[in-house]
């Protein structure tokens, strides 16, 4: 990520060649220097997402989230560029997968069936549903259940650039990401509570199989994305996927037992 960070005030001329004359060569070396912002996030988002979406379609829509940033974006104001532009790219990405319905109609029909099985639970019970009694609606074993929630829970992806009901107080739109708290505003326990978190769960790295915790640190460690992990131990980017979803598997698995010890 840092190979694509400027320098504080770099491009300043660039900026101001290109909001106070719209020169579109001003424009379009800007999209060039930030361009590969659009390849970070597309492979930070393809981790997440099913096989079958390419990474190089999801660089093809975070382009236009790119374009957009630099026309809506204030140098003037008080924010870094990449920070901005991020969000912006995720967006358009989400969105153009959401536009394509990406999601199989079958795995939407599952989700509306959970749906209504907790809300008719919860509404009988006055209470949340536990896992048991919303198996038991649905005629199917608790094991089952896990595995619906699982194919379903793809559909939770949230664009940061979305659009909330609402306005501010100047009479804007308010989108997700401006309404995300303050991660760093802690308190003294929530710090002692998260740095004994953070051991935690490195010693459950430090007990995962070599190949598996080598994934997990090229990652989130290092930042790269699946392709550059996958060019660098010779295998396929499905096979970095599984090897990703299986470190994460066991890592929840420790953790939910060593948390609730």
């Amino acid at each position: 990520m840092s190979a694509v960070m400027p320098e504080r005030n770099a491009h300043a001329d660039v900026w101001q060649a290109y909001k106070s004359r719209h020169d579109l060569r001003a424009r379009d070396s800007l999209i060039v220097r930030y361009a590969p912002l659009v390849k970070y996030v597309a492979g930070r988002l393809a981790m997440g997402l099913p096989s079958h979406i390419e990474v190089d379609d999801l660089v093809s829509y975070g382009v236009f989230g790119l374009i957009e940033a630099i026309e809506r974006y204030d140098p003037d104001r008080q924010v870094k560029f990449e920070t901005y532009a991020i969000a912006r790219i995720r967006g358009a990405m989400l969105d153009s997968l959401r536009a394509f319905d990406w999601i199989p109609y079958s795995v939407r029909q599952k989700a509306r069936e959970l749906e209504a099985a907790y809300a008719k639970v919860e509404a009988r019970l006055g209470r949340s549903a536990t896992d048991a009694e919303v198996a038991s609606e649905l005629g199917v074993p608790v094991e089952r259940l896990h595995k619906m929630l699982r194919d379903v829970q793809g559909m939770a992806l949230v664009s940061l650039d979305e659009v909330l009901s609402g306005e501010d107080e100047s009479g804007n739109q308010v989108r997700t990401m401006e309404v995300i708290g303050d991660a760093s505003a802690q308190d003294p326990l929530s710090y002692v509570e998260f740095e004994d978190r953070k051991r935690i769960l490195a010693e459950a790295i430090e007990r995962l199989p070599e190949k598996e915790r080598l994934v997990i640190a090229l990652y989130y460690h290092q930042g790269l994305t699946v392709t550059e992990i996958s060019r660098i131990l010779g295998v396929s980017q499905s096979r970095i996927s599984q090897v990703h979803s299986r470190a994460v598997m066991r890592l929840r698995s420790r953790l939910a037992h060593r948390l609730s010890a």
